[in-house]
């Protein structure tokens, strides 16, 4: 089935030890301008954009600082609300979730509740107290808003793909979420790199891919007791450039992983593909994080950039 594709437009992001600042500014014109290129005659785009929570520390900036500048031509935005209070108190929450929904409008399609809750990493929400809490609380708040205001909100969550068989994660989420969470859910979300944190041989990507897509919808889900019928959507993949990682290798394996979920869309019910991130934060930055870019830090496209633009005229909705 024709998926809804997606793109995360923000300079800003995270690397393990925490907060990664763009060499420069984003620039908005320049945003649009490769939004609408990627978008094509295509009917819609997702704008994907992060807001943060905290009460007893300076909360991680919004990123894009105006991701409903992008809103416009049918793109619709997919706003990501973090749980990051470090203390763990859940005062505020809530109420900061269904403000956030009623702040939207009009073109808020989808409402992610924390970001990466499985995962113990500084920049993610797994490393945060009571995320499973918040992630539940979250997901309720953010569906009874949306219902209050008679607008169609997809409300889910993400997560990373686990290959650690002590990992307690979707018991733990089975067994503190009801009725009214399953209720609530509409999708939920992966985050998956692969052959960037674990080398993938060329011809094994496809495989590589289809197996954690499939093991993700058949193995972890049901132990969560969330069923087929809730969607996947795959809210961040990308693949880096950079010292020993070619442009063109960039295009091909974003090109193998879209083509291949795509293809197990009607299986598996996924609905949607978003890729991080538009531009580098910093081409001549070290590490792998910085260089996730379709463009470079200048909005100069890489190979890739055409190559996403070629796979939504095809394959998107």
């Amino acid at each position: 089935m024709p998926m809804t594709f997606g793109i995360y437009p923000g300079g800003l992001l995270g690397d393990e030890r925490g907060i990664v600042h763009p060499v420069s500014p984003d620039d908005p014109d320049r945003v649009d301008r490769a939004l609408d290129t990627l978008q094509g005659d295509a009917g819609t785009l997702s704008v994907r954009a992060y807001r943060s929570f905290a009460t007893t520390v300076t909360p991680n900036p919004p990123t894009p600082a105006d991701p409903y500048a992008h809103v416009r031509r049918g793109r619709t935005l997919d706003l990501v609300l973090q749980f990051r209070e470090p203390t763990g108190s859940l005062d505020g929450w809530t109420g900061f979730v269904r403000e956030a929904v009623r702040d939207g409008g009009p073109g808020l399609a989808s409402v992610q509740i924390c970001e990466e809750p499985n995962l113990d990493l500084p920049p993610v929400d797994g490393s945060v107290p009571n995320v499973l809490e918040a992630l539940v609380q979250g997901v309720v708040a953010a569906k009874d808003e949306a219902r209050s205001l008679g607008r169609r909100v997809a409300v889910g969550f993400n997560a990373v793909p686990s290959f650690d068989p002590a990992d307690t994660f979707w018991a733990d989420l089975g067994a503190l979420a009801g009725p009214r969470f399953r209720e609530s859910l509409d999708y939920v979300g992966l985050d998956f790199f692969p052959d960037v944190f674990r080398p993938v041989a060329p011809d094994g990507l496809a495989e590589a891919v289809t197996a954690v897509l499939t093991s993700y919808r058949r193995t972890s889900l049901p132990k969560a007791g969330i069923p087929d019928t809730v969607a996947v959507r795959v809210c961040e993949n990308g693949w880096p450039t950079g010292p020993g990682r070619t442009v063109e290798r960039q295009a091909a394996v974003l090109e193998t992983v879209i083509r291949t979920t795509a293809a197990l869309a009607d299986e598996l019910n996924i609905d949607g593909y978003s890729l991080f991130a538009l531009r580098d934060a910093d081409s001549g930055a070290e590490g792998i994080f910085p260089h996730f870019g379709l463009l470079y830090d200048d909005y100069t496209p890489k190979p890739a950039f055409a190559a996403y633009r070629r796979l939504i005229a095809e394959l998107g909705r």
